[in-house]
């Protein structure tokens, strides 16, 4: 993983705490999460509009 070893990424956990604080690093995480979804959705395409218009039955439901 990115050439890490378990040493590096505890430092790195070290100086995240440090310079953001305890209570910051669950939304922090929250917030990175969120975005790492959105890029994935938005490179899958899952956000495109669907534009086909849906076939209208005209026989069956007239009034």
């Amino acid at each position: 993983m990115f050439g890490l070893g378990l040493t590096e990424l505890v430092v790195v956990l070290i100086i995240v705490l440090l310079v953001f604080g305890v209570g910051r690093v669950p939304q922090l995480g929250r917030d990175l999460g969120k975005g790492l979804k959105n890029f994935n959705r938005a490179r899958k395409g899952e956000d495109e509009i669907d534009v086909t218009p849906k076939r209208m039955d005209h026989d069956s439901k007239e009034t």
